[in-house]
């Protein structure tokens, strides 16, 4: 069947056509949008380049949802979630600790740990908190706030008396501060370092010498977590988002893991020991 209509009116015709039909469609019907909020520059996690593992378990879980991806790029800095979820920007977060906060979170889907990262040729690798030469190597540490005692290993090495030679690397910084760590310790400015799991993992496989990772175990007494149980961060008040989620954080646990994998992201098994939990930190 064809429209007839005056000159010129062929076009107008049709495109009134598509609006009332696309008024007419159930809300249900509309494309879904999965709004992810994440780092531009912050490797092996994300990229805007959408090479990170999260950046893979993003489209992941955008093509389990049927929802198309959309990223609102901005750095982490302080006031991350207020600039973004709080802001109405974007609603997911990927590779939130379990239980933050600010924001409510799923299932988590890897757990990991610091760890202790050595030159694969060092003589006498660090391995411990206990280790009395700690207050003269030159330890490089990730450093958040602005005190070398901000994470969990600045406190433990702080406690053990290592300050004078430890080496801050800010994590507000150009570029990952994993990175950098890394490459000090190949160029032989650093003795050893301290550096998040998942970070290290990619970091150490990529450097231009051997490296050698092994699991940081935090020292009795110390009241603060060396392993942190990883989830998906969404607005607070948004269950039906975050149910979504966790179905399909279930039903593709084993595509999740594969990535985690090809990233040498390494995990331990969650406390109670989960059977599918596999350790992959070479214990001390």
């Amino acid at each position: 069947m064809s429209l007839r209509c005056p000159e010129g009116g062929t076009a107008r015709a049709t495109l009134a056509l598509a609006v009332a039909a696309a008024a007419a469609l159930p809300c249900g019907a509309a494309e879904r949008t999965l709004r992810v909020c994440a780092e531009p520059d912050n490797l092996p996690l994300s990229s805007e380049h959408e090479i990170g593992y999260e950046n893979r378990i993003a489209r992941l879980l955008a093509d389990e949802l049927g929802a198309r991806l959309v990223y609102e790029w901005q750095p982490q800095r302080r006031g991350f979630v207020r600039k973004t979820i709080g802001a109405g920007l974007c609603d997911v977060w990927i590779g939130v600790p379990a239980g933050f906060e600010r924001l409510l979170t799923t299932r988590p889907y890897y757990r990991s740990r610091y760890v202790f990262v050595n030159r694969g040729d060092a003589r006498e690798p660090l391995r411990s908190f206990a280790d009395p030469r700690l207050a003269t190597l030159r330890i490089g540490v990730q450093l958040v706030g602005d005190d070398l005692a901000a994470t969990p290993p600045g406190h433990a090495l702080a406690r053990a008396g290592a300050v004078e030679s430890v080496v801050g690397y800010p994590v507000y910084g150009e570029g990952s501060a994993a990175e950098r760590i890394t490459a000090d310790l190949v160029a032989g400015k650093l003795d050893a370092a301290l550096v998040w799991g998942p970070q290290a993992g990619w970091f150490t496989d990529h450097a231009a010498a051997p490296l050698v990772v092994t699991a940081a175990v935090a020292p009795p007494g110390l009241a603060l977590p060396f392993e942190f149980a990883i989830a998906i961060g969404v607005k607070k008040g948004d269950a039906d988002l975050r149910r979504d989620l966790d179905a399909a954080l279930e039903r593709r646990a084993g595509d999740i893991d594969a990535i985690l994998d090809a990233y040498h992201v390494p995990r331990v098994a969650a406390p109670g020991g989960a059977a599918a939990a596999v350790s992959k930190v070479r214990q001390p």
